[in-house]
């Protein structure tokens, strides 16, 4: 497996291009194969959700992807709808295919009506600014975003000679199951749509799902995957799911370390769980957790909030069992071995200190209960949070 430039256009048969004039944008994503796609479990789902589930379990395949930043197109009832079937049909009457190979997607504001009139305007645009290199990747990666502050995006080539690239954004209401974020993903390997699904889900499970800013579920979250089938390649399916996990994983690290207002990006892991899904809880409930993720950001060496976390996270723990040690990356303080604080001393608490400056902080939590393990991703939480969604619509 190798990096490579080039983003999604990377990929043999995918053409991208973008807008953003303003705080509206808009993507389109041109690429014909067999798709999957995984969505929010938030109760109240975006239309442009539903009108894409509907129609990649109808056909199984994408020809395009029309995406809009700036309106969420939720919570916006039976004319929310309809827009996203505007812009459904917009996209593929340009691309003369059938409204049910397109796949709808939108991000922002929550309840407002979305301007379809400014779509259909700009729709043109984009087209015309269609590409197949790094540059026309960075557009479409750049007029999704939101809050975000860098665009996301990532290419590789894997060993037997695949490709798959994605493009995403987000950086708050964040929380699995999948936060506010979008993500379009991109391989030339020729896969059915049914290993294509259960490949992403898997993926996402290990990837999306594992990350949180500030525990807040979304209503537009999508994750969708379009096999374009032109390198004449069918990978081993162990192959398929090592490089989606990668790229997904990678593409959610660049989600955590770019959450609204944050300085650092925190990795969890915990070992030794009876459970796996013991495991998902503990690490989760430790980047989720507000006296965490501000005691990093204050640089406050307050380990004792990790045990707390551990200890409400409902997973199955025995006190007298836990280690905990933080890192850098390079050198490991020790603070608990078997329920037993190690130290306690100023010495070792000014290393911790040193440890929560830096910009990767990693929390290694061992349960002593079993051979079970899960990692998170999150990040701290800072003063600029708070401003940043105290100004969302303003």
């Amino acid at each position: 497996m190798k990096f490579i430039e080039g983003g999604i256009c990377a990929v043999k048969g995918v053409r991208a291009g973008g807008i953003k004039p303003g705080k509206m944008g808009l993507a389109i994503i041109q690429a014909e194969g067999n798709a999957a796609g995984v969505y929010t479990r938030n109760k109240v789902i975006a239309a442009p959700l539903v009108v894409t589930r509907e129609h990649i379990a109808k056909t199984g395949r994408l020809s395009g992807v029309i995406v809009n930043s700036g309106n969420a197109n939720a919570f916006t009832g039976v004319q929310g709808l309809a827009d996203a079937r505007i812009m459904a049909s917009a996209l593929a009457s340009k691309l003369d295919v059938s409204e049910e190979l397109i796949g709808v997607a939108s991000t922002g504001v929550v309840g407002r009506k979305l301007d379809t009139g400014w779509i259909s305007a700009h729709i043109d645009e984009v087209l015309d600014s269609l590409g197949e290199d790094g540059d026309a990747s960075m557009k479409a990666a750049r007029s999704i975003m939101t809050t975000d502050t860098v665009p996301k995006e990532i290419a590789i080539e894997m060993d037997c000679g695949i490709r798959i690239a994605g493009i995403a954004k987000g950086a708050g209401m964040i929380e699995p199951n999948m936060g506010t974020m979008l993500a379009f993903v991109y391989t030339d390997a020729e896969v059915h749509p049914d290993v294509l699904q259960s490949c992403l889900a898997v993926a996402v499970d290990k990837s999306f799902n594992m990350i949180v800013v500030d525990g807040d579920t979304s209503t537009n979250d999508m994750v969708l995957v379009t096999a374009t089938g032109q390198s004449g390649i069918t990978p081993e399916v162990s192959d398929l799911q090592a490089g989606l996990d990668f790229v997904l994983t990678e593409l959610a690290k660049m989600i955590a370390v770019d959450g609204e207002g944050a300085t650092k990006l925190i990795e969890s892991k915990v070992t030794g769980a009876a459970t796996e899904e013991d495991a998902c809880l503990v690490t989760k409930a430790i980047v989720r957790s507000p006296l965490v993720k501000t005691a990093i950001f204050g640089q406050d060496p307050n380990w004792g909030r990790i045990v707390v976390a551990a200890g409400y996270s409902g997973a199955d723990i025995i006190p007298e069992k836990i280690s905990l040690s933080f890192s850098a990356g390079t050198e490991v303080v020790e603070l608990v071995k078997d329920g037993e604080v190690v130290r306690n001393d100023d010495e070792t608490l000014s290393k911790l200190k040193e440890i929560m400056a830096e910009d990767e902080i990693y929390i290694i939590t061992d349960l002593g209960m079993g051979d079970k393990s899960a990692t998170a991703w999150g990040c701290d939480l800072t003063y600029d949070y708070v401003r940043i969604n105290a100004e969302y619509t303003t």
